[in-house]
């Protein structure tokens, strides 16, 4: 993992900062139906109610708080074309 790719635990830790008193859960988790990408739903309880944070899984093994951009169709020239 390079310095630009970041575990789910520790996005967890960053953005929901868990402790004993306000631990956190794991409450959903699958691949999204169009492309089998990888998502996780993350649940904190706090004292003004429960936050949760989806956390989705990039190509390059990364997590981010946001999905991944959708492939797009490509074209390209054949060199031999010519």
């Amino acid at each position: 993992m390079n310095s630009g790719e970041k575990s789910l635990r520790w996005l967890i830790d960053k953005w929901l900062a868990p402790t004993p008193a306000m631990p956190v859960r794991v409450t959903r988790f699958s691949g999204t139906r169009s492309n089998q990408r990888r998502y996780v739903r993350v649940e904190a309880s706090r004292p003004t109610g429960s936050l949760a944070i989806f956390f989705f899984r990039h190509d390059d093994g990364s997590w981010c708080v946001f999905p991944p951009a959708a492939e797009r169709p490509a074209m390209r020239a054949d060199p031999r074309a010519a």
